[in-house]
């Protein structure tokens, strides 16, 4: 899974799976653009940690001109984007009768609108070059939804409505788009859980561990490599068969 030459654009890359995706990419030979909206202290050691080949970028993802200046940004400084992973994203868990309209409009604007920025974004430029994989992080809660979790299950499940479309639309550019769908991976956010929670999520993974950040960043060099060159429109789930 050779990335040697090919330039990657990871957006929400400081911290969690968007950081072992950098990485990965990293290890694989990529040049690696990420961006960050307010971690910089953790941006600027993945990128001290890395060295070479890699560059952090302030940007907020959910603005469309922010999300064009920073691809014209990237082009400028690596020469183009052959890679985009559409990995920024937020919570705002609530039920329904006690969800506001503001959480309601905080997780469509993070996790659906800054796909679509980036993506219309970078699609001019990679039609011209023929050539680009387009991966949108999704979730197995977009396949078969959570309670309390209506506006973040709906926004996944638009990213998988998403990617599907825009595979059909610039396939024949060989541009490829795929959703990966993660289910409960071990990051910061479960660290913080209790062990009653954990042994309760556990319980329905019939794998019986969570997934890793590494697992999900392995898959995404895989679908941005050329071993992948015929998998587009795909929604592929990483969750040790929770969704199965």
């Amino acid at each position: 899974m050779d990335l040697e030459g090919k330039v990657i654009l990871i957006t929400g890359g400081s911290r969690g799976i968007g950081a072992a995706i950098v990485k990965t990419c990293h290890e694989a030979g990529a040049q690696v653009a990420f961006t960050y909206r307010s971690s910089s202290h953790q941006a600027d050691e993945l990128v001290n940690e890395l060295g070479t080949r890699v560059k952090a970028y302030q940007s907020d993802a959910a603005d469309y001109e922010a999300a064009g200046e920073l691809i014209r940004t990237v082009i400028e400084d690596m020469g183009a984007i052959d890679g985009l992973i559409n990995n920024a994203g937020i919570t705002k868990d609530n039920l329904l009768m006690r969800m506001s309209e503001e959480q309601w409009d905080q997780v469509m604007h993070v996790n659906l609108k800054s796909a679509f920025n980036l993506t219309k974004h970078c699609m001019r430029p990679m039609m011209k070059q023929r050539k680009g994989s387009i991966i949108n992080m999704s979730s197995v809660v977009g396949m078969f939804g959570n309670a309390g979790q209506s506006n973040y299950a709906a926004s996944k499940a638009g990213l998988i409505g998403f990617t599907k479309s825009i595979a059909k639309e610039v396939g024949s550019r060989n541009i490829r788009c795929n959703a990966i769908a993660p289910g409960f991976i071990a990051t910061e956010m479960t660290e913080e859980l209790d062990e009653k929670t954990k042994q309760q999520f556990l319980a329905n993974i019939p794998l019986k561990r969570y997934g890793t950040a590494e697992e999900v960043a392995n898959l995404c060099v895989f679908l941005l490599s050329d071993k992948s060159a015929y998998i587009s429109g795909q929604a592929i789930s990483i969750c040790g068969a929770l969704n199965t």
